[in-house]
């Protein structure tokens, strides 16, 4: 355990923790933050920056929630195919904020659902790592510890568990590190393992 009040300067301009939701990315992404003294930018919110300037002619995809909120509750595949949709036309957006802070020298972490794996250029400014999941039960257990007042939500994690297989399947494919969820308790410190792999363990946490 690195004891030092020192916060660490990354390796990387930019480090994207993606994953399906109900995974642990924010627990991830927090943690590395208060270790890198580096903010995070949530992909949400360039989400709702981009529902708040276009209207739904312009982005259909993007706000698919908003004029069809019957289309949540269709089966886990379709829900999956409109994630996948939103996700790809997300993409010009997310890169714009990329390049940003790789232009700056301005080292940030992007967290999201709908971050793709070929984002990153493992070994560059910009790394990834994927937050896995595959155990619907547990997302079902992670939603009820985190909104009690929904109750189990069956429907949502088959969702995120299909949505998560796919995007780790991907990120696999590109050479993009996929961490799983669990053990917990060590979660933050593998997941920085593998964002950045030429430094110490013990630098970490």
């Amino acid at each position: 355990m690195n004891t030092t009040s020192e916060p660490t300067r990354p390796d990387w301009r930019v480090l994207l923790v993606g994953g399906a939701s109900g995974t642990g990315k924010t627990t991830v992404s927090r943690a590395l933050a208060r270790r890198f003294d580096t903010p995070v930018v949530e992909v949400d919110d360039i989400v709702e920056a981009l529902l708040a300037v276009t209207r739904p002619e312009h982005l259909p995809e993007l706000h698919v929630w908003r004029t069809h909120p019957e289309a949540a509750y269709e089966s886990p595949e379709s829900v999956v195919e409109r994630q996948i949709a939103i996700a790809r036309t997300l993409l010009p957006a997310v890169e714009a904020v990329v390049a940003n802070h790789v232009d700056t020298d301005t080292p940030v972490i992007v967290e999201g659902d709908y971050l793709l794996p070929e984002l990153a250029v493992q070994g560059g400014p910009v790394r990834a790592v994927f937050v896995h999941e595959d155990d619907t039960e547990q997302v079902v257990a992670n939603y009820l510890a985190r909104e009690p007042d929904a109750g189990p939500q069956q429907h949502r994690a088959d969702v995120s568990v299909r949505y998560g297989s796919w995007l780790a399947d991907r990120a696999r494919a590109s050479g993009v590190p996929v961490v799983a969820s669990r053990p917990w308790h060590d979660l933050p410190r593998r997941a920085a393992a593998q964002a950045c792999p030429g430094r110490s363990r013990s630098t970490y946490f």
